[in-house]
């Protein structure tokens, strides 16, 4: 499985329209192509920065996407009053342990290896180590480790909720986070907190 996501930092006063032209516009088109398997948004309304994430059957139904959702995503970015910036993943885990409703949050951290090489390694500890700590979160909805192998780059959601759970897993959360890249080299280069707003990536579990 794989997954694009777009980044783009757009005008906190148009995130609603934005959102509503994501959901109405571009998520019955892309859910058409080949391969496609969802869509799913998340949005930090204080600084504008929403990411739209499309997940992939395969990596070539992913790169037969490119030119035909070009357009799409210039048009979104245009209602949206914001620059981009695009990136490509292999979905190394997804993990659910229910299904989650509306108001949900998450938590997305990305992260950089110090020796690309080591992503399997760190896979496997990230699975045997934190994955079953994840459940232990009161209102923990599902969490995804997605990669980069290329360029040693990783980045995780774990989506709660509500944003009080989330807010109450906050402390665990930066400990687990300091024990891991502790022991494994990895540099955690950015954790931020978001508005969930669709949540159909519709990624089968993978753990």
């Amino acid at each position: 499985m794989y997954a694009r996501s777009t980044t783009v930092h757009a005008d906190p006063q148009r995130i609603d329209q934005g959102i509503a032209h994501i959901r109405d516009e571009v998520m019955p088109t892309v859910q058409d192509m080949p391969g496609c398997m969802g869509l799913s948004m998340l949005c930090d309304r204080d600084s504008g920065r929403c990411i739209v994430t499309t997940s992939w059957d395969s990596e070539e139904s992913m790169s037969a996407s490119r030119e035909a959702v070009r357009a799409m995503r210039e048009e979104a970015t245009d209602v949206m009053g914001g620059q981009f910036d695009v990136q490509e993943w292999e979905i190394a885990v997804m993990h659910r342990a229910h299904t989650m409703g509306e108001g949900g949050c998450a938590r997305v951290i990305f992260s950089q290896l110090r020796n690309a090489g080591d992503a399997d390694r760190v896979i496997e500890a990230w699975k045997a180590g934190v994955l079953p700590r994840m459940d232990e979160f009161d209102g923990f909805s599902s969490v995804s480790l997605m990669v980069d192998r290329a360029a040693g780059r990783g980045v995780t959601t774990v989506c709660f909720d509500d944003r009080e759970a989330m807010e109450r897993s906050r402390e665990m959360g930066d400990r687990m986070r300091a024990e891991f890249s502790s022991a494994m080299d990895v540099d955690i280069t950015e954790v931020i907190e978001m508005e969930i707003a669709i949540h159909h990536l519709r990624v089968p579990e993978m753990a």
